[in-house]
């Protein structure tokens, strides 16, 4: 999640193609090489051609998959559609949500793209990509971070939010079109909020589903926010009946307590995976067992349903095409601020102020987890030993005013709804809408049809 090298409004000048020599790919962007998509006829492929520095200092370019639904005249313009991560490509997934909106795209053009670092352009850290995946919260080790910092060399700080979005909005100038709306998911609400921010003409509706507030700060690399929010989600899906025979939520607490520190993050990064297999956390056809039940009898002494669960979700291993653990390092360390401040911060100052925040973090900013557990999770302690580089911008201001519709699931505690309030706060068109017991990624992912219809009846306005 996001320097002093690039102020908002050097974003605006480089995403406009005002500086350098890339003012020649920038001059007049294009969609390359249309075709029929492969993977589903109602689409064009074709490929953008980016500067790999916006800024015109360092050589190369880039090749990004795009894929334009082909109604190309559709009533109501462009749809953007920002996948998250960071690290997973977008053309994969535009049949998915064609097919889940058709009310949406009947009047809307559905156009996504591959992010750089992502897809065929995808960062490849082999052994990062083993270990943690797509995971935020599963922690790498210091030789696996350093195997991917190697391989990036000094282009790792291509891969931040802000090369991002200048991209998307030389993609804006390739449709030919002056506005558009930007919808993005998880940390795609954040790309989509921050292009809001850098190009507030350039959008007409934003959708935030799953949202990730655009200013980044400690709070959400340490992931407060979420693991408080874990014992509200779990009681809540004890809420209804059948009763569920002890308190969820004092059941990890309990767990957390008797086991060591990694045991701990090991808990929360199962849990979060848990929710997007069984938003309803109670359900044991799904796994074989239901978390409320495998934390329940793990405080009683029998941990084989915990056991089971741990092992079957444990993260690592994703296919590079879907997901790069690579670009999901790079960006979350040129973007997020940490306890020892931000991208640019020397190594030697990191370790001792993450444990000067641990010490001063109270068991009731993490409970039911611990300080540990806070400063223990994957987001900080892959970016604790990342090579220091310069960061990404941090813009702290409101969004624009435009309408804006702030989508989450009350059972999500990868992006808790949380954060959607506190998004909603610098959204002076903001509207929030929780969708009851749907879990991460409504457009993609919600059971029923509450959320989807929040957007088809916000986009149709």
């Amino acid at each position: 999640m996001r320097s002093k090298l690039l102020t908002l409004a050097a974003i605006v000048a480089v995403s406009a193609g005002l500086t350098g020599p890339a003012t020649a790919v920038a001059a007049g962007p294009r969609l390359e090489d249309p075709r029929t998509c492969a993977h589903d006829a109602r689409f064009t492929c074709s490929t953008l051609t980016v500067p790999l520095d916006h800024r015109g200092r360092t050589p190369g370019t880039l090749k990004l998959p795009v894929a334009t639904a082909n109604n190309a005249d559709a009533p109501k313009g462009v749809l953007l559609f920002l996948t998250g991560g960071p690290g997973q490509p977008g053309v994969p997934f535009s049949t998915k949500l064609f097919d889940r909106m058709p009310e949406v795209f009947k009047d809307h053009r559905l156009v996504m793209i591959d992010q750089r670092g992502t897809g065929p352009n995808a960062l490849d850290c082999p052994e990062l990509q083993a270990q943690v995946g797509s995971s935020d919260i599963e922690p790498p080790t210091r030789e696996a971070v350093s195997e991917c910092a190697a391989v990036l060399g000094n282009k790792t700080r291509f891969y931040g939010s802000d090369s991002t979005i200048a991209d998307l909005d030389l993609l804006r100038r390739a449709l030919g079109v002056r506005k558009m709306v930007v919808d993005g998911v998880s940390y795609g609400s954040f790309t989509a909020a921050r292009y809001a921010i850098a190009h507030p003409g350039n959008v007409s509706k934003v959708v935030l589903d799953s949202v990730l507030p655009h200013h980044a700060t400690v709070e959400q690399s340490l992931y407060l926010q979420s693991l408080t929010a874990t014992a509200r989600v779990l009681r809540s899906a004890c809420a209804k009946p059948p009763a569920c025979g002890s308190d969820p939520a004092e059941d990890l607490a309990w767990l957390v307590r008797d086991r060591d520190t990694a045991a701990g993050v090991a808990l929360f990064d199962m849990i979060v995976t848990y929710e997007f297999v069984d938003p309803t956390y109670r359900d044991p056809a799904v796994m074989g067992t239901d978390l409320i039940t495998a934390l329940r009898t793990a405080r009683a002494g029998d941990t084989a349903k915990l056991d089971s669960l741990l092992q079957n979700l444990a993260s690592g291993g994703d296919p590079l095409g879907s997901f790069s653990a690579g670009l999901h390092a790079a960006t979350l360390c040129s973007d997020m601020r940490f306890p020892w401040g931000d991208a640019g911060s020397p190594g030697f100052v990191r370790e001792p102020l993450l444990k000067l925040a641990e010490k001063r973090l109270s068991t009731r900013d993490t409970w039911p987890f611990s300080p540990a557990v806070a400063t223990g999770v994957g987001f900080v302690q892959t970016c604790l030993p990342w090579p220091a580089s310069p960061p990404n911008s941090n813009p702290a201001g409101k969004l624009p005013d435009v309408p804006v519709l702030l989508l989450n699931g009350d059972h999500d505690l990868s992006t808790p709804m949380e954060w959607a309030y506190a998004e909603a706060k610098v959204a002076p068109r903001g509207k929030v809408v929780i969708v009851e017991g749907a879990a991460h990624s409504i457009q993609n992912r919600e059971p029923g049809d509450a959320g989807r219809k929040a957007v088809a009846e916000f986009l149709g306005e």
